[in-house]
């Protein structure tokens, strides 16, 4: 073609770009597989910006782009010709996520001459990211023949027209899928290591966590309509955090005030709003505009370290969700897609009430940014057994909706879009755990007996409703400890008695008349409630939580009691229930005196009591195992909580990744502190339990055995495991080795223990 043909003029004026957009709205809502689609806009693209060639790349698993359609370039180089991320021109743009344009791109130093193409007679070019979420999921990008200077105008034409093509791109069943066969060589596992929060393993398909709008009119016809809509939303944005800022809760607190207004100064910031407005007259509808201009701000400062300016993003992505419900309304737009059969959720942050509003059937692990092993979003998890990896700096930013991932709990790992070998390792590992699983379920209905006639109780712990159905499943013998905690933690306000009652009834009834142990509210520390006003503490765990709230704030603690004994009356059970977190046998006697007056109260007002009850304080401040000869007179039993007990003995917080792992369980310290505890208990005549992690992990178990356990609570994936162990134990002879190195000096007595179950074939 001539340099001087009027199809290439050296400064040509694009047409419209709202006539552009209602044109490539058309095709893409138009009939046709997405090939076809791709190959009519690239064609229109390229008419309307006056170019020779419109390319259209896709970004695909391995962090490589594909050319998905051309205009101009040679047929044959679509799906043949690919680039990586930062690999010439192309692979510059995706790897910055910023536009380019150059009017003699042959002499930049990124450039990448792909023979197949036929790029060779063309001199200028123009590309911009296709965005979504801020990840670059393609490339767009222009080219002539003669050295044209693209303008501002033709830039902000092509990112419009990338933002709404960025719907096809991303929507595509097609363009989703995971690569055939001869795309794995490219494919490189991108790993990130966590803290476990819950074991397991998990492979599945990835589900961004976060607030979902369905925008269906992306172009718009009347800017001015839309001007006017933004700002309507706008002052509608300003009014609810002003109302925020004139809450006097909020005000009473200095720092949270200080949040706000800076919250508020950036929701006002001219900047921002001058860009979506800029957007608007590029053709967009208000909210099309708004979800494009966060896209860029996310895809520029994603690569940011300053953690200021990254703190930023997150600040702005919160205000354009604020502004996205404004424009759309209370029921117009906010949605979730359905899950895939095999959902791996990732997320910066998450609630035990937001993990619920999943479809856990579908559900198969979670991965966050944030979490310790005993936020309530771990118990949960836990509780549902769901695989969870924590504190994955930066993961979501790396991952996209229905890339492949696995989360290795176990190992405190996960892959992003692994190669084949880490997935045939994965499916291999799956594999092995389905035979086991079937092998304990084989044992389920088996007594956990061991070798010489010892029979180990064996309980649950549970805090869901849907946790109790698990005795029935493992073949447990109850429920040792249920968390009451957790219904209030998945609520917006306390429920009230009667919601408490429906709860622990239906509890009861699940229990199919096995023992059910109830602890009364264990909140405070990390398990902080959505709708509780409680102050920062410096040592939160060592702090105003458990019990100690329970006694300050009577009348919570008597309408958990009275709600509990109501229960147990409607179905006709007796009531178990234990204080938690007791320091001292005052406490108790506090705790236990509130009861006797919800009795009196119940007794007083002509309704029936339970038919039996027995209650029980649980020991995890070390405190109180040196007042057991005062408190074991006055208790029915006495529960140990192995897992605040051990940090409390180490003054190591678990919660943190620099001691967690630091001290063992299993160390000669805390084994001779059980031991004590169960020597007392012996001499009392009071029944003993261990609720906690050690429990269900079988060397741990078969520790406490040995000190002289006979009861045993943990988390429902252990009973199989344990119950295995148990039955191939001889527990006079392993009692002799337990208490025969208590007196040792090491750090810890795990190899030993090892060493011992191998020699006999004890299985762990």
């Amino acid at each position: 073609m001539a340099a001087d043909s009027p199809s290439t003029p050296r400064n040509p004026t694009p047409s419209a770009p709202r006539r552009l957009l209602a044109r490539v709205r058309d095709v893409m809502a138009g009939d046709g597989d997405t090939d076809a689609r791709l190959d009519q806009i690239a064609g229109i693209v390229a008419g309307d910006m006056v170019a020779e060639v419109c390319s259209i790349y896709v970004r695909r698993a391995g962090d490589i782009l594909e050319l998905f359609a051309t205009h101009g370039l040679k047929p044959d180089a679509v799906h043949t010709t690919r680039l990586g991320i930062g690999e010439g021109i192309v692979g510059d743009v995706a790897a910055k996520a910023l536009p380019f344009a150059l009017a003699d791109v042959q002499s930049h130093p990124n450039f990448a001459y792909r023979p197949e193409t036929g790029e060779e007679a063309f001199q200028s070019m123009a590309g911009v990211p296709i965005l979504r979420d801020g990840r670059v999921v393609g490339v767009l990008a222009i080219q002539n023949r003669t050295q044209r200077h693209y303008d501002e105008e033709e830039i902000e034409t092509l990112q419009t027209v990338a933002m709404v093509l960025a719907e096809l791109v991303t929507g595509s069943a097609g363009l989703r899928k995971t690569p055939d066969a001869d795309d794995t060589g490219d494919m490189r596992p991108l790993r990130r290591a966590g803290v476990r929060l819950n074991g397991g393993l998990a492979v599945g398909t990835a589900v961004l966590h976060r607030p979902v709008f369905r925008i269906e009119t992306l172009v718009a016809e009347d800017p001015a309509v839309e001007h006017a809509r933004l700002r309507q939303a706008f002052a509608e944005m300003l009014g609810a955090l002003d109302d925020l800022l004139a809450n006097g809760a909020l005000e009473a607190g200095g720092e949270h005030r200080d949040v706000l207004d800076a919250y508020r100064m950036i929701a006002e910031d001219d900047g921002w709003v001058r860009r979506i407005e800029e957007a608007i007259e590029t053709g967009l509808t208000a909210e099309a505009a708004v979800q494009r201009v966060q896209n860029d701000i996310r895809a520029r400062l994603r690569s940011v370290d300053d953690p200021y300016l990254r703190e930023r993003v997150h600040d702005f992505d919160d205000l354009a969700d604020r502004l996205l419900r404004h424009l759309l309304g209370p029921d117009g737009g906010v949605g979730r897609p359905e899950l895939p059969e095999d959902a791996i959720v990732i997320a910066r942050s998450m609630g035990p009430a937001q993990l619920l509003d999943f479809d856990t059937s579908r559900l198969r692990g979670l991965a966050v940014e944030e979490g310790t092993p005993t936020s309530h979003v771990a118990i949960i998890a836990r509780a549902l057994d769901i695989p969870v990896v924590g504190r994955v700096r930066d993961l979501f930013d790396q991952v996209d909706d229905g890339d492949a991932i696995v989360v290795d709990a176990d190992h405190a790992q996960v892959f992003v879009r692994p190669g084949p070998d880490i997935r045939d390792g994965v499916h291999e590992t799956l594999r092995a755990r389905a035979e086991q699983r079937a092998h304990y379920a084989e044992i389920r209905d088996l007594p956990a007996e061991t070798r010489d006639g010892v029979t180990i109780r064996m309980g649950i712990n549970a805090g869901l409703l849907i946790d109790v159905d698990q005795v029935a499943e493992t073949g447990a013998d109850g429920v040792g400890l249920f968390r009451t905690e957790i219904p209030f933690m998945v609520r917006a306000a306390f429920p009230t008695v009667d919601e408490q009652e429906e709860i622990y009834r239906r509890a009861l009834e699940q229990a199919d008349g096995k023992p059910l142990v109830f602890r009364t509210l264990d909140i405070g520390g990390d398990k902080v409630l959505p709708y509780w006003d409680s102050s920062e503490e410096e040592n939160p765990a060592m702090g105003w939580r458990s019990i100690r709230i329970s006694l300050d704030r009577p009348a919570l603690l008597r309408q958990q009691m009275r709600a509990l004994i109501r229960a147990a009356v409607a179905v006709d059970r007796p009531l178990d229930l234990m204080f938690p977190m007791v320091a001292e046998v005052s406490e108790f006697d506090s705790a236990r005196a509130l009861l006797q007056k919800e009795l009196d109260r119940e007794h007083r007002g002509g309704r029936a009591l339970p038919s039996a009850l027995r209650v029980g304080a649980m020991l995890e401040v070390p405190a109180l195992a040196f007042q057991l000869p005062a408190l074991l007179g006055r208790v029915d039993f006495l529960s140990v909580g192995s897992n605040d007990l051990i940090q409390f003995l180490f003054a190591s917080d678990r919660g943190n990744p620099r001691t967690a792992e630091r001290y063992d369980a299993l160390s000669p310290g805390v084994l001779a502190f059980l031991a004590h505890i169960i020597d007392r208990c012996r001499e009392a005549e009071t029944q003993v339990t261990l609720c906690g992690e050690m429990a269900g992990r079988p060397l741990e178990a078969m520790a406490l055995i040995g000190l002289g356990f006979e009861s045993l609570s943990m988390a429902s994936p252990g009973v199989g495991p344990v119950k295995e162990m148990i039955r191939g134990l001889d527990r006079r002879e392993l009692a002799g080795f337990v208490r025969g190195v208590l007196d040792d000096p090491d750090h810890s007595l795990r190899q030993r223990l090892q060493a011992y179950a191998g020699d006999r074939g004890i299985v762990l």
